[in-house]
Parts: C-alpha cells; sequence; structure tokens
C-alpha cells in the first residue's frame, strides 16, 4: 500500500545513552523521508554522546562507547538534520514521548531553529497500543509476519515501523473503534491527518507529557500538585510556580512551551490594564479638559493675594474682646441650670 501525502513524513528513531530527556543523548539517528510520490530517502549516523553511555544500555541497543569515539556531536550533524527535515511530518515508534522531545532536546543545545508548529505526527505505537496493544518486535511479528533483525538498531527499527504502518492501514482499513465515552469512528484511515489525530489521543504541548491540551483546546498542567489544572490559572495564583520549572531539571522544549504560554498570558495582563485605563471623555463646557477615568474632579479654590512686606510676619487676626461675668449673668445661669 502507498501512503496518501500532501507532503513529505519522515520516519525516524532515535537510540539514546537512556531515557531521561533532559540528561541522556543521541547516540543513533536514522530517518527514512516518505514523499508524496511514494519515493524514499534514508539519511543515518552514529552520534557521539560527549558522555559514557551506560553498559546495561549499551546491552539493549548494541552501541558501546568505542563505536561512537570518533563519530560527530549531534551539533556537528544538528543542521543537515533540521534541513533533512524540513516541510516533513514527523511519525515514529512511541515518537511522541520519547524520539520528538529527545530530537528537540537536541536541537536546542546545537542552537538550531526547529520548530513542530504546523506539523502532522504519526506515532505508530500508540495506533498499535490502542488497537492491539503490543511492542515493536511484537507488532512486526503481529503485522507483517516476520522478524526483526538487528532489532534495536536504528535502522531496522525505523524500516520495521513504516512496514507496520501499513500493515496497519490494511488490517484496519474498515474496522470501528470505540473510546472511552463510547463515541465510535472508523480512525485507521490512509490520511495523515487522521493517523495524527488517532495516535495523538492524549494531545501533547511539550510532547514530554507534562503539558496536555484539555477537551477545550487550553493548556493544563499534566503532572505534580497542580495536575489538571489551566497552567494560566495556576501563574496567576502562584507565579513562582513558572520559575520554578524554569530552574528545574525539566527538558528544554518543555521549558520553550511553557515561556510562550507565559509570554501569552502577561500579553493579556497587559491588553486588559491597557482598556481598564481608557480615557473616558466627560460632557463638559467647551474649552476645558478632559477628566482621566478614575479621577474625582477637584474643586477650584481661588488664592488670595497677600499685598504688604513679605519680610513682616503676617499679622493674626484680632480677637473680639469679651465682656465681664455680672452677676446679672450668674442669676441666668442658676436659673438655667438649677444650681
Amino acid at each position: 500500500m502507498k501512503l496518501n501525502l500532501k507532503r513529505p513524513i519522515a520516519f525516524f528513531d532515535l537510540e539514546a545513552t537512556g531515557t531521561v530527556i533532559g540528561l541522556d543523548r543521541i547516540v543513533e539517528i536514522a530517518v527514512l523521508k516518505v514523499l508524496p510520490d511514494g519515493s524514499q530517502e534514508m539519511k543515518s549516523a552514529r552520534i557521539n554522546p560527549k558522555m559514557s553511555i551506560p553498559y546495561e544500555t549499551s546491552i539493549i541497543h548494541g552501541i558501546y562507547d568505542e563505536d561512537v569515539k570518533d563519530a560527530p556531536t549531534f551539533r556537528d550533524v544538528a543542521q543537515e538534520y533540521a534541513d533533512f527535515l524540513t516541510d516533513c511530518d514527523l511519525a515514529g515508534y512511541n515518537s511522541n514521548k520519547f524520539d520528538i522531545p529527545m530530537l528537540m532536546e537536541e536541537f536546542l543545545r546545537a542552537g538550531v531553529e526547529f520548530e513542530l508548529e504546523n506539523r502532522r505526527f504519526v506515532d505508530v505505537q500508540n495506533i498499535f497500543h490502542q488497537m492491539e496493544q503490543r511492542t515493536l518486535k511484537a507488532a512486526y511479528k503481529f503485522y507483517c509476519g516476520k522478524e526483526i533483525e538487528n532489532a534495536h538498531s536504528a535502522q531496522a527499527d525505523t524500516m520495521a515501523t513504516y512496514e507496520v504502518l501499513l500493515a496497519q492501514l490494511d488490517k484496519y482499513k474498515d474496522k470501528e473503534w470505540e473510546d472511552k465515552k463510547g463515541n465510535k469512528s472508523v480512525p485507521v484511515q490512509n490520511d495523515i491527518d487522521a493517523l495524527h489525530t488517532f495516535s495523538n489521543m492524549s494531545r501533547p504541548v511539550d510532547f514530554a507529557g507534562r503539558i496536555v491540551y484539555n477537551d477545550n483546546g487550553i493548556e493544563v498542567f499534566n503532572f505534580g500538585k497542580h495536575k489538571g489544572k489551566c497552567v494560566e490559572d495556576v501563574f496567576q495564583s502562584e507565579p513562582s510556580y513558572y520559575s520554578w520549572m524554569q530552574q528545574g531539571d525539566f527538558p528544554l522544549y518543555t521549558k520553550r512551551c511553557l515561556e510562550k504560554i507565559w509570554v501569552r498570558w502577561n500579553e493579556k495582563k497587559v491588553m486588559i490594564k491597557q482598556q481598564t485605563e481608557k480615557t473616558v471623555v466627560f460632557d463638559r463646557p467647551e474649552g476645558s479638559k478632559s477628566i482621566q477615568q478614575g479621577q474625582a474632579q477637584r474643586p477650584h479654590f481661588q488664592k488670595r493675594e497677600f499685598k504688604g512686606n513679605p519680610n513682616q510676619p503676617r499679622q493674626q487676626p484680632r480677637k473680639e474682646k469679651s465682656e465681664p461675668i455680672t452677676n446679672e449673668m450668674l442669676d441666668l445661669l442658676k436659673q438655667k441650670f438649677g444650681k
């Protein structure tokens, strides 16, 4: 089966020193670019991670320190791979949770611009797990009836992922699927937009799963004490949470996504403040000045001109001379107060 493509899609796989996005490094990358006419281009390389590969990790993918000691660093090849992936949608196996955030981390670390906006993401594992729930090796056996040779090599896993997707399209062509809410659909179609929607059910913002979209398309935290809360609401109630995340051990792309939300939230605050401080012109006599909203019109007092020598002290107001108290006045007081 041939993929129905509107633009190129790149299937890719990464092998790394481990699975911690912010700390581990790529040791091998393979990209299979499939063009709308069905033609393919493969690009792969071993990468020197500039750190030791843990032995238990080397056992899994078969790449040891001596295999990459003379290989280029990711910084050396970053621009080359960014150019190769230009205008491509991205696909992989568990790519939404691992490969895409790991790749973005390396691009950012290398200082190479690579935007994820306006791309489609097809995670073959998500399709597989929602339909059958297996591993890549089992998926390849289940869908293609074959065993993966050189499993856990990036190139072999990339080719297997591509073949599995083609087999999934055949197997689930008209198969109905029911979600947790009871909604039924035929989600696995030979259409990248449909596959993007179905394989991104968690609707990640940062692809590391720290921030996701809720049902209303609003960014919410997906971890910790604020899990499920709107990111902007947390900024409002606890602004220091932004600084804590930016200074914490989070992936660089998570921090970039958080920063975009922070900037947008602050721009909203400024806009609201400006709207409340707009100048309101009241009815007034012609030629008089406008009054700012919130300002009370103050009464105008006319200053009196001081006449005389300014070096001489002003005279105090003259007090009226009081009259002496008489017996008649005392008698009146006694009658009034009864004393």
